[in-house]
């Protein structure tokens, strides 16, 4: 008898995203069936975003905006100014294990405090490497849930924040942290 092909239903999608409203401007929200990939900050347009997630991760995502709604009440809550710890599950294939040790740093810096590029790069045993520490932060992909944003120049200056210098500046005044001042 001869084998019948058996039809393959195809598997659950690799990729998932939301938007979301922000005073920063629509936020773009991306997990794979792992945990949150990629926070995007001012999302201009929804389909040139799904278009550049399909580019990127070379499949096609699916809008579920259910699958992310504790995430976006976590994110609401921290626009209202609330203290909110993010304890989702992330997907950092991505980064190397150096980006990796700072990222889990980085998570552990409480709301309202920040610390300086080299506070980060002592805390972790790379003490020289606060230059590399900044690379980290630009890269992490997913801004606010790792706060990068709470990690600036040892002087007290802004630094750089892949969200632009005005989101990091206005996310560090509802954090009530001054980044002129290091607390803690």
């Amino acid at each position: 008898m001869p084998k019948t092909l058996v039809s393959m239903v195809s598997p659950d999608p690799a990729l998932f995203y939301t938007l979301i409203p922000s005073p920063l401007g629509p936020i773009g929200i991306v997990a794979t069936p792992r945990g949150l990939c990629r926070v995007s900050f001012r999302v201009r347009d929804a389909s040139a975003f799904r278009k550049d997630l399909q580019k990127e991760y070379d499949c096609s995502p699916v809008r579920r905006d259910r699958r992310f709604h504790k995430i976006a009440n976590r994110l609401q809550a921290y626009f209202e100014g609330k203290p909110v710890r993010f304890n989702a599950a992330l997907d950092l294939r991505a980064g190397t294990s150096f980006q990796k040790k700072v990222w889990d740093f980085l998570r552990n810096i409480p709301h309202g405090q920040t610390r300086s590029y080299r506070d980060v790069a002592r805390a972790i045993g790379r003490p020289h490497s606060f230059r590399a520490v900044g690379g980290a932060c630009g890269s992490n992909p997913v801004g606010i849930i790792i706060p990068c944003h709470r990690v600036i120049n040892t002087g007290g200056k802004m630094g750089g924040f892949s969200g632009g210098l005005r989101s990091k500046r206005y996310l560090l005044r509802l954090e009530g942290s001054s980044p002129f001042r290091k607390r803690g």
